[in-house]
């Protein structure tokens, strides 16, 4: 059983996914009650929209779980990438149900287009989804701006490794954006008498959903494969490295991340001739210590030592 600190800690470090599935959740039902009432077809995408938004926030956190798990003999770098896995799976759903089910709707209603009975709740139901996604909005904006240090947005969420963070950030802005164009919708297909507009507005809404899935997907996809630790570490490795004089040259450094918060690391280096075995491995664990210190989400390292004529240089 989890202890009340721990339950605490956990609630505190998901408080962006825990934020945005109370919000789309209450959502979701007000704009399905307000799209059965009026009949306008871009309301109903918008309750698919956060329907899908809310099962997205429970992927999340079901692979923040699973990615949690300790190493075994099975995985013996740990579950972390799992989150990884989750993260894909939510951009597939964002596409093929958020997008698809929006585009489909949309196309269906300007076929057979039905006119809005009654605005006025839609409206309501609108603006009241647009404060709490904008609280969530504002969440998740202040939890990213937190580590994203001196680096530009789109530097920040490319070299991310943390899924959550960013899926949720672009989620808010796709939910604050369909909503915006869900209301123009609404008040065209009224104020020109055409009910087709309502419709041409959930396949916007769809195609912003289809560009976010991409994105998403491209991010996460990156992080599925494996990318490498943060430049800005790496340098400061060989900087260890490069200043010992038992080293003659670094070889390679490579990284993975094996989780957002942990990092293998593998080097190849060239050492002094004359360095003996035993001395050799005092060397290598003061270097352990020293690379370790540097990041604490350095989890692992392996040395080898390697001629540089022998060694893949790259």
């Amino acid at each position: 059983m989890d202890q009340p600190d721990s339950v605490a800690a956990h609630f505190k470090a998901n408080i962006v996914l825990y934020g945005a599935l109370a919000a789309n959740l209450g959502i979701a039902v007000a704009k399905f009650v307000a799209a059965a009432i009026s009949g306008s077809s871009s309301m109903l995408t918008e309750g698919v929209h956060s329907l899908v938004d809310s099962g997205n926030q429970i992927l999340l956190l079901y692979g923040q779980k699973r990615a949690g798990r300790k190493p075994d003999p099975t995985h013996p770098f740990g579950y972390g990438r799992e989150l990884y896995f989750w993260a894909f799976v939510v951009a597939i759903l964002i596409f093929a149900v958020g997008a698809g089910v929006s585009i489909y709707e949309g196309i269906v209603h300007i076929a057979d287009p039905h006119p809005i009975a009654d605005p006025t709740l839609n409206y309501i139901v609108l603006a009241i989804a647009f404060v709490m996604e904008g609280a969530s909005w504002s969440l998740a904006v202040r939890e990213f701006n937190a580590g994203r240090g001196e680096q530009t947005w789109w530097q920040a969420i490319h070299r991310s490794k943390d899924p959550p963070g960013f899926i949720v950030l672009f989620e808010d802005s796709a939910a604050l954006i369909g909503l915006i164009i869900a209301a123009l919708g609404v008040w065209a297909s009224i104020h020109f008498a055409d009910p087709r507009i309502d419709g041409v507005a959930s396949v916007l809404i769809g195609g912003v959903l289809a560009g976010v899935a991409i994105l998403l997907a491209r991010e996460s996809k990156e992080l599925l494969i494996g990318e490498a630790a943060d430049p800005v570490l790496i340098a400061k490795i060989r900087e260890v490295l490069d200043g010992h004089p038992r080293i003659d040259a670094v070889n390679h450094i490579r990284t993975i991340h094996t989780s957002p918060q942990a990092i293998f690391v593998a080097i190849s280096a060239d050492f002094a001739d004359d360095l003996r075995m035993g001395d050799a491995e005092t060397l290598i664990e003061e270097l352990e210590r020293r690379m370790k210190a540097l990041s604490p989400w350095i989890t692992s390292i392996y040395i080898r030592p390697e001629k540089r004529s022998d060694a893949m240089v790259w």
